[in-house]
């Protein structure tokens, strides 16, 4: 599972939990249930406007207990630790720093790339392209879930299937028998654009440059 997706994951639960606590302290605090004639059950939370969200016997229910407090201090101290890792999971570089790639002078030698350089080099190569005026690329993943990520802008007017073709055929498969994935490809996520042609001018804006043209002359 890739990390967008434990992101989204996360947040959409996140989001569902907070609206539904929204809900429930919104129906509440606006007496809902009185006005629609609906009778919640007795441990149902915040059931009329002058309820508190938290009953006094659920406040000091566990207090006596000896157990309540390491309880409620290690679930404290666990969601701070989750919360860190989810921040450091979040800052923590997705390009690979280096490759170890096949062996190529005999058995016993190791020979890595490093991951920016086969970016940079794919990134160069796909600038040479035809009609490619722009690009980025990023090596992302590890291991065998190595995968390649890149934005082309094309010339206006540029064939964008043309394009996709050339750079799988071209950088694509050049990066790919780098790492040693001879006869397949790396998985690639390609977003292309086509550059707008520019507006014709009106006549009358040409005459006024033209004019500004002769008086800086």
């Amino acid at each position: 599972m890739s990390r967008a997706t434990v992101n989204r994951l996360l947040l959409g639960l996140i989001g569902v939990l907070l609206v539904l606590g929204a809900l429930l302290v919104l129906a509440g605090g606006l007496d809902v249930y009185r006005h629609l004639g609906v009778t919640p059950p007795g441990w149902w939370p915040l059931t009329s406007p002058h309820q508190p969200v938290l009953s006094t016997a659920s406040r000091t229910r566990w207090r006596d207990r000896g157990w309540w407090w390491p309880a409620v201090v290690a679930g404290l101290a666990a969601l701070v630790l989750l919360a860190l890792w989810w921040l450091l999971a979040q800052l923590r570089r997705p390009t690979p720093t280096e490759l170890e790639l096949p062996a190529v002078a005999g058995p016993g030698l190791r020979v890595r790339l490093r991951g920016t350089a086969l970016a940079e080099a794919v990134q160069g190569a796909s600038l040479g392209l035809p009609e490619v005026t722009a690009a980025r690329v990023l090596l992302l993943g590890r291991g065998r879930r190595l995968r390649l990520q890149a934005i082309l802008l094309l010339e206006p007017g540029a064939g964008v299937a043309a394009a996709v073709e050339a750079f799988r055929a071209g950088p694509a498969a050049h990066a790919a028998a780098a790492v040693g994935r001879t006869g397949e490809q790396l998985p690639l996520d390609l977003r292309v654009q086509v550059a707008r042609s520019p507006a014709p001018q009106h006549p009358r804006q040409q005459r006024r440059r033209a004019r500004r043209a002769a008086r800086v002359s």
